[in-house]
C-alpha cells in the first residue's frame, strides 16, 4: 500500500490513532459542505476510515491520511478512489479548515496524480466537484485538471474535472 511524501506532507494509510483528528474534520459543517454524505458522527468517521482501508486492500490504493511532517498532525485526507460503478479513477481531497489556504490540497493531490500516472499507468484521472465548490475547482486548476463533462453522482449534479496522460 503506497505511502507518498512531498516537501511538507506524509500521505499514508489511515491508522486508528487518526480518528480524533479525522472525526473532528468530518464533523465540521464547512469542511463537508459539498460532500454528498454531509457531516459525519465520530462513529461514521471511523467507518469511513475503515472503508478507505478496505478499498486500499482491494485496489492497492485509496484515500490516505495527510500528515503535516513538521508537526505530525493529521490535517486531512487525499488519495485515489474508484469503488465499483464510480465514473472514473478519482483524485480526491479534504482538509481540516485550520489547514486551508496553505497549498496542502494541491501538494497532496499533485503527488497522487503523479503516482497514478507513473505507477498505475492511468490514462485519465478525474475529480468530481459540485459546480459551486470554488475551493476545489481552484485545486483542480492548480493540478492541471479542467472541466471534462457534467455528471450526476448519487443524485447530485456535479462537474467532472480531469486530465488525460
Amino acid at each position: 500500500m503506497p505511502t507518498l511524501t512531498t516537501d511538507r506532507l506524509l500521505l499514508r494509510p489511515f491508522e486508528e490513532r487518526d480518528l480524533d483528528a479525522y472525526a473532528a474534520m468530518m464533523a465540521d459543517p464547512e469542511v463537508v459542505r459539498y460532500f454528498l454524505a454531509g457531516a459525519l458522527t465520530r462513529e461514521a468517521a471511523w467507518r469511513q476510515m475503515a472503508v478507505f482501508l478496505g478499498h486500499e486492500r482491494l485496489r492497492g490504493w485509496s484515500n490516505n491520511a495527510v500528515v503535516e511532517t513538521a508537526t505530525g498532525r493529521v490535517v486531512g485526507r487525499c488519495g485515489l478512489w474508484q469503488p465499483e460503478g464510480w465514473p472514473g479513477l478519482e483524485v480526491g481531497w479534504a482538509l481540516a479548515r485550520a489547514f486551508w489556504s496553505r497549498g496542502y490540497a494541491s501538494e497532496a493531490a499533485s503527488a497522487w496524480r503523479d503516482w497514478a500516472f507513473a505507477e498505475l499507468g492511468a490514462r485519465e484521472l478525474i475529480s468530481i466537484i459540485r459546480p459551486d465548490n470554488g475551493r476545489s475547482i481552484r485545486v483542480a486548476d492548480r493540478i492541471g485538471f479542467g472541466p471534462l463533462r457534467d455528471a450526476e453522482v448519487d443524485g447530485v449534479a456535479c462537474v467532472i474535472y480531469g486530465r488525460t496522460r
